[in-house]
């Protein structure tokens, strides 16, 4: 333990990073970057950025919804972030008579902003290394599910001490390196956020599907929220009475705009990287993981695509699960291919020989660094065929055929009590606003029928009832269950739960499905438990070694939706030989990629189109008088970044990061310098489209324009 300690306060102390890779833990800028990010251009002190004892950059940024970020803009508590983020919200306020995703929305003044139920914004209002508190206790040798226990129940004890010096606050410890370092974030949660504002989908998502991950790109990513305040400024519940939350920080906007080699920084909340992958697991993932990804995902969104476009109700309905999917569907695609393509297995072969001989060389067999990879190797080998077919159950069954989420919900019910049965309706109002029963009937015959010619081993559904009773036709016995099925509509659910009956629930043809499903999907889980505790210790001891290896090297860990910030330049880049991309695109190349089809992803408004044409571009124009859309920077970033402020060296905000390129999807892995690169809408844009496009000049009235 006190070696590892050693580790990690050398990595606190060593040399300068590298500019462009690294998503820094803030806490350590001051000693890690701050150095390098001035050599870069900044102007600011890494306290500006980040302070445990006052005010600075940090507080401005908050963790928007599920998993994105968003940034205050102003002392009323208006938020950007970007269009795909609010893009779930979006949907489910929009209707067929108020079609939000295709027209747009924007308030002209507070009372026309509209609240979001459920959604949430997260403020970090205190950040604390506790690796003492956690691993203090442990002894050096505890491994496997002995040391996971005492890791956990540290935690929860310190979570609970926490919360309790901080009432009404919220508390997350996650694990840095691999388990080898952990810092506790205390939370801010505010409940009443309202949309403000957003494009239509033809600007917010202009490329749609085959723009994804691509550059250029020519899409206006954003969209506006406010915070909202009890009367004392804390988090309340969604009340008409509550007001604008009131911001000590929020970011100044620059309208300058960016030129190459520009000093650019990033603060969010990316969600996951692999950085640490070992080869062995990239086999895994090129064989198994994103291949049947790839495959399942796109087989049900091939229907979903069908449907929607045959239906505006059904459009609005799968909007958002469509894109849901096939943002990571898009993704695995990208990552195979930017990994074979750039020799990433062999790269981690050739840091896995090195280790292995510095390990034999110069660690003791207690010390555990030596069996670290063979722990890793066996425990993938051994996670192998459960780890597939659970994959399998998951994408093919529980996230793709929907009905079995209703029947999931009420499977474990012996009852229903009165006082929880308006609360249950609302729910189930909500779900099935968004569902459509001969869409799922359609999807569910094709996962079904691809889970029977791919799965090694199935769930017992199909040898006792769909061989036995429908001969093997998966089609017959799909339309029977769907025929059936209580969950099949809104109507019967409603009726079944004021009339609540365990044995019509469990005669459900959807809750066997469900049980049967679930009964092998825990088998799985239950074989994989003993190779996650191996897997856990050799991947904890293979990062503490590399970092006792190379103790000069500045280390970062990976990503875990934890706050972190990564900065570097604005910079083109070459894709491949004799072609070099500039480093930013404007609105003339929208007009290029113009498809003139309702729906198409290169619709173009009329709206904007006449804007262009006249050259209405206002005080947004760049220095040729065009109209910036989108650029690039070398920052690093992943999933959960999406929504992110960039800023230039003075802290001010000058886009919103939105995407990576495709020559590059497997940073996640390996991160690819030469080749890495933010795409971020300019705020020019941004600002723009609010002022000429929707007329909502009100809102720049409150924003801090430079």
């Amino acid at each position: 333990m006190k070696r590892l300690l050693c580790a990690l306060t050398a990595l606190m102390l060593s040399l300068s990073a590298m500019a462009d890779e690294g998503m820094w833990l803030l806490p350590y800028l001051k000693k890690m970057n701050e150095k390098d990010m001035k050599s870069l251009g900044l102007k600011l002190k890494a306290e500006d950025i980040y302070s445990p004892d006052k005010l600075a950059l940090k507080d401005a940024i908050v963790i928007f919804g599920r998993g994105c970020t968003g940034e205050i803009v102003s002392p009323n508590g208006l938020l950007f972030t970007n269009h795909h983020c609010g893009y779930p919200n979006i949907q489910a306020l929009s209707s067929v008579e108020h079609d939000y995703l295709k027209f747009g929305f924007w308030a002209m003044n507070n009372q026309e902003e509209l609240p979001a139920p459920g959604l949430e914004v997260r403020f970090i209002r205190q950040i604390h290394d506790v690796t003492a508190e956690i691993l203090g206790n442990i002894p050096s040798i505890a491994g496997g599910e002995e040391r996971q226990k005492m890791v956990g129940a540290n935690k929860e004890a310190l979570v609970k001490r926490l919360e309790s010096e901080n009432p009404g606050m919220e508390v997350v410890i996650p694990t840095f390196f691999g388990g080898n370092q952990f810092f506790a974030f205390v939370m801010e949660v505010y409940k009443d956020v309202r949309l403000v504002g957003t494009p239509p989908s033809s600007i917010g998502k202009f490329g749609g599907e085959t723009d994804n991950w691509m550059w250029p790109r020519h899409t206006g990513d954003f969209s506006i929220f406010r915070v909202y305040a009890g009367k004392d400024n804390r988090p309340a519940e969604y009340s008409p009475e509550n007001v604008p939350y009131k911001a000590d920080k929020y970011l100044s906007i620059s309208t300058k705009g960016v030129e190459e080699g520009d000093f650019a920084m990033i603060m969010g909340f990316p969600g996951s990287t692999t950085r640490y992958m070992t080869s062995s697991e990239i086999d895994y993932m090129l064989s198994v993981d994103n291949p049947q990804r790839i495959y399942i995902r796109g087989e049900r969104q091939a229907i979903l695509k069908e449907d929607m476009a045959a239906s505006d109700k059904v459009r609005i309905q799968y909007a958002s699960k469509y894109a849901s999917s096939s943002n990571y569907w898009k993704n695995s695609i990208g990552m195979s291919r930017g990994i074979e393509k750039l020799h990433v297995k062999s790269k981690k072969e050739l840091q896995e020989y090195s280790f292995q001989k510095w390990a034999e060389k110069n660690t003791l067999p207690e010390e555990g660094y030596m069996d670290a990879l063979r722990l890793i190797e066996e425990s993938v080998k051994e996670a192998r065929d459960p780890q597939a077919t659970a994959q399998y159950l998951r994408e093919a069954f529980l996230s793709a055929v929907e009905i079995l989420s209703p029947a999931g919900t009420f499977v474990r019910l012996e009852s229903l009590p009165e006082e929880q049965l308006q609360e249950m309706i609302e729910r189930m109002k909500e779900w099935y606003k968004d569902y459509n029963a001969p869409t799922d009937r359609k999807v569910a015959k094709r996962m079904l029928t691809i889970a029977r010619e791919n799965m090694k081993e199935l769930p017992s559904i199909y040898a006792e009832v769909i061989d036995k009773q429908f001969a093997g036709n998966i089609d017959a016995y799909v339309d029977d269950l769907y025929d059936r099925s209580i969950f099949d509509n809104e109507e019967q659910v409603v009726a079944f739960m004021k009339n609540f009956d365990k044995n019509r629930l469990q005669s459900d043809p959807a809750v066997a499905l469900y049980a049967s499903v679930m009964e092998l999907y825990l088998a799985k889980m239950k074989e994989l438990a003993p190779t996650q505790f191996k897997y856990g210790d050799g991947h904890r001891l293979y990062i503490a070694g590399l970092m006792l290896q190379r103790p000069e090297k500045a280390w970062a860990s990976d990503a875990n939706f934890s706050i972190r910030l990564t900065y570097g330049q604005v910079l083109p880049y070459r894709p491949v030989d004799g072609v070099k991309y500039n480093h930013y695109t404007t609105l003339k190349g929208v007009m290029e990629k113009e498809v003139q089809e309702d729906n198409h992803e290169f619709f173009v408004p009329a709206r904007l189109k006449e804007l262009y044409e006249k050259r209405d571009f206002g005080r947004w124009a760049d220095k040729n008088g065009e109209m910036p859309v989108a650029f690039l920077a070398n920052c690093d970033i992943t999933g959960g970044n999406s929504g992110s402020p960039i800023m230039n060296s003075r802290g001010e905000l000058i886009g919103l990061a939105f995407d990576g390129n495709w020559e590059a999807m497997s940073g996640d892995v390996a991160f690819e310098p030469e080749l890495q690169r933010t795409i971020s809408v300019d705020v020019r844009y941004l600002l723009f489209i609010i002022e000429k496009y929707a007329g909502a000049s009100w809102l720049l009235e409150e924003l801090d324009l430079r």
